[in-house]
């Protein structure tokens, strides 16, 4: 098997034990609404993360440049209350600004 393969099989293992911990620890029991909350932020969070990571991130690096522009635009129409597409747009438009401006 390569490197690849066992890094998958390793995910794959890794996931399936995360998956079965939880009826496992709670024994049927119901979650609270706190824990329930703070899960519920998980996907949002990681999501932000890997957005930041891929757009932000060169190797081990932090590259600055057009695009965080465009993230940070996007994030303030968010705030404001903009729908996601909206957004979006307004991410590419002002990211591919900057681009013709440098």
């Amino acid at each position: 098997m390569t490197q690849v393969w066992i890094t998958v099989a390793g995910l794959i293992a890794t996931t399936a034990a995360i998956k079965a911990s939880g009826p496992l620890a709670l024994g049927g029991r119901r979650l609270g609404p706190r824990p329930l909350a703070a899960i519920a932020l998980f996907a949002p969070t990681l999501l932000a993360a890997l957005v930041v990571t891929e757009t932000l991130g060169n190797g081990s690096e932090l590259v600055i440049d057009e695009r965080a522009l465009g993230i940070g635009s996007a994030a303030v129409a968010l705030w404001r209350g903009a729908s996601v597409l909206p957004a979006v747009a307004l991410a590419a438009v002002i990211t591919a600004l900057a681009r013709a401006v440098v």
